[in-house]
């Protein structure tokens, strides 16, 4: 079964700065050339420029990070829960291998209360109300954006502006360079068995029209070596039932009638079997827990920009998910356990954008969802789920001054076919954001934050079978956050580009839904309150040592003291979270030369305990994750062919990031790749 996990959170020392380093997104200078033949009429041919527009993390009044397509591919980053645990202030449940679940929380407020986001619209989960990152898929995505609080975009749904954070995962626009269509595909081979073939195909029509389609297929085995610590003896063991067998198929289209407007449709397909890999306990590793999954979803975008003043963006999707989770045993009394669950959405988002004056900006959104959940489990309620989410954001900008004010209203009911329902959810939810630049000529910003959230209970709280409660309260969390950033650009010949942000934070979580013991059984309850202090510090910079040389690095570092305020008599208050590190960050380089690019990643995180008191007896030691990646490009007039090889885990580091869930040590992977 599923595991559920508590957050991470910290605080952290301003003067690491200095010791991290510097690290950069990548950014290019502009210089400005005085025109030779100012007076005249200049014609210039059209161009045409595709681009993902990516908040600025700098002039951002919330904290913002971002990864694209080149820092993914130039640094060897294997998954999105890769690339995702490089973010300040994020951690990343892992329970190892190809097939272990993989859930995001943001300041450790939990995985619930992080929003993932597929091309601008939301993915949904009402049962268990956290989604799996594992299971997308890098080849196609173009960025993975982070923001923690409000989104800068004031056209975001209101699903995405309830959240306490909001990871957005950006598929690619195929790349037609002159032609009216594409082909791009290559394979990937590597460790444990890893097959990975990937296919796009795409197709442009003379109407503003782009259709394209993709597909890739994963297989591992997962049998990868470990060694297993029992008292003074070590073992070499390998991990078993690790393996996954999945493909994913989308079909995407895209009109643009005209330069504000656009409509985007998707249909999505993914499915898998896969093993969940059991926790290692003494020398036992058995396990014989499978899982399948059919995730199938269509959606639509459409956004158009009537004038200055007037802006709405609709969206739609249809949502259907269906698992079966299966487990043998002698505890069972048929000798096994199948469990069987099947998701409906059905989910409608509309918002207008309002700017009746310079500087002066006004937005509304009202989403709608009906979510319904059946499964074979006795006393299956079968519920249905009915919400309205309406949001009201407000901003004034001008050159040194940015606020935006958010207010939220959630209306949640449902119906049962079985037993009593839970009670109606109405609540409104404030927010407020400010950055500022006390000095005009200079790129340095303060930024401050207030946000109030809260995470509905799931499915799965309410009404699993001996373990549901129908009484629980949403658990609600505060979040508060000051920061500053400073970017320059063309500073000299060599060095382009240089950002910092540093970011003070403090959350308090309380109603937290946990699993509680009770006479007979164990029972959902709201029991918990967690104060939550941190520092995330980020640091970017990007050279030009040497003509036609180019080097990013990135680095980022949290610090976090999350603490449990529940019972001031019991051993574990004032202990830290569960799986909560005070220290970690990652420091990455690039270096791209016309001949070839290398990439060079390191992540390390400090110890944790495992359970509640922090005691020797619980503690999970450090660890340092080393990645190294060397690729290189050759272009032929209209084909281009690339190949790359990544060695990840380079010291072969033997750690763990649940504990008795190891996770692999050295393993290489290599891709060969082609396009026309």
């Amino acid at each position: 079964m599923y595991k559920k996990r508590l957050s991470l959170k910290g605080k952290g020392l301003l003067s690491f700065i200095a010791a991290c380093g510097l690290s950069s997104w990548s950014a290019t200078a502009q210089k400005t050339v005085p025109d030779s033949i100012t007076g005249r009429v200049h014609s210039i041919p059209d161009v045409t420029v595709k681009a993902l527009r990516v908040p600025n993390k700098v002039t951002s009044a919330v904290p913002v990070q971002s990864v694209g397509r080149n820092e993914i591919e130039a640094l060897g980053i294997q998954g999105v829960a890769d690339a995702v645990r490089r973010f300040a202030g994020t951690e990343i449940r892992d329970y190892g291998g190809m097939g272990g679940m993989k859930t995001v929380s943001v300041r450790n407020i939990g995985a619930a209360h992080t929003a993932i986001a597929y091309d601008g619209i939301a993915v949904s989960n009402c049962q268990a109300g956290q989604i799996d990152v594992g299971r997308f898929s890098l080849d196609n995505v173009e960025s993975i954006t982070l923001s923690i609080g409000e989104s800068d975009n004031l056209l975001q749904s209101a699903r995405l502006a309830a959240s306490a954070g909001v990871l957005e995962i950006a598929t690619s626009i195929p790349d037609f360079n002159d032609r009216d269509y594409c082909v791009k595909a290559h394979v990937k081979t590597g460790s444990f068995g890893l097959v990975n073939p990937y296919i796009v195909v795409g197709k442009k029509f003379r109407n503003n029209t782009l259709f394209s389609i993709d597909a890739d297929y994963l297989y591992s085995d997962g049998e990868y070596p470990f060694k297993l610590k029992n008292g003074k003896m070590t073992t070499e063991e390998t991990r078993i039932n690790s393996d996954i067998n999945s493909w994913h198929t989308e079909m995407n289209f895209l009109r643009t009638p005209s330069v504000n407007s656009s409509l985007k449709l998707k249909a999505y397909y993914y499915q898998s079997y896969r093993g969940l890999p059991g926790a290692v306990i003494l020398y036992n590793s058995e396990s014989d827990e499978r899982l399948w999954d059919r995730n199938a979803f269509v959606q639509g975008k459409y956004k158009n920009v009537f004038s200055e003043k007037w802006s709405i963006a609709v969206q739609g999707k249809y949502n259907y998910s269906w698992n079966k989770y299966k487990d043998e045993g002698a505890e069972y009394s048929n000798g096994f356990i199948e469990n069987r669950y099947t998701q409906n959405e059905y989910y409608a988002s509309a918002a207008t954008l309002y700017a009746p004056y310079e500087g002066i900006k006004i937005s509304a959104a009202q989403d709608v969802a009906v979510n319904t959940l059946h499964s074979n489990l006795p006393d299956c309620p079968f519920p249905v789920r009915f919400t309205s989410l309406t949001v009201f954001r407000t901003r004034y900008e001008n050159d040194w001054l940015k606020a935006d004010a958010t207010l939220l209203n959630t209306w949640i009911t449902e119906k049962v076919k079985y037993g009593k329902k839970p009670d109606d959810l109405k609540r409104l939810s404030p927010s407020l954001s400010l950055s500022f630049r006390p000095f005009t000529e200079s790129s340095f910003f303060i930024r401050m934050m207030y946000k109030d959230t809260f995470r509905t209970p799931t499915f799965n709280d309410l009404y699993y079978y001996r373990l549901g409660n129908r009484s629980l309260l949403p658990e609600k969390a505060h979040e508060y956050n000051l920061g500053i950033t400073w970017s320059m650009s063309g500073i000299n010949d060599w060095m382009n580009y240089i950002s910092v942000t540093a970011d003070a934070y403090y959350n308090h979580v309380k109603d937290k839904i946990v699993a509680f013991p009770t006479t007979y059984v164990w029972k959902m309850a709201n029991f918990g309150v967690a104060d939550i202090n941190g520092t995330d510090i980020t640091v970017s910079a990007n050279f030009t040592p040497y003509h036609g040389y180019e080097v990013n690095v990135n680095t980022s570092y949290t610090w976090q003291r999350a603490v449990d305020k529940t019972d001031p008599e019991a051993k574990n208050y004032n202990n830290q979270l569960p799986y909560t590190p005070k220290h970690n960050g990652n420091v990455s380089a690039s270096l791209k030369m016309p001949w070839l690019t290398i990439g060079y990643s390191i992540l390390t995180v400090g110890k944790r305990y495992y359970m509640a008191q922090n005691i020797p007896d619980n503690e999970i030691g450090k660890y340092t994750d080393h990645t190294l990646s060397i690729s290189k490009e050759l272009d032929f007039k209209k084909l281009s062919i690339k190949l790359k090889g990544d060695i990840v885990n380079l010291t072969n580091s033997q750690y763990e990031v649940i504990k008795n869930y190891p996770m692999p040590g050295r393993s290489w992977r290599i891709t060969a790749g082609i396009s026309f």
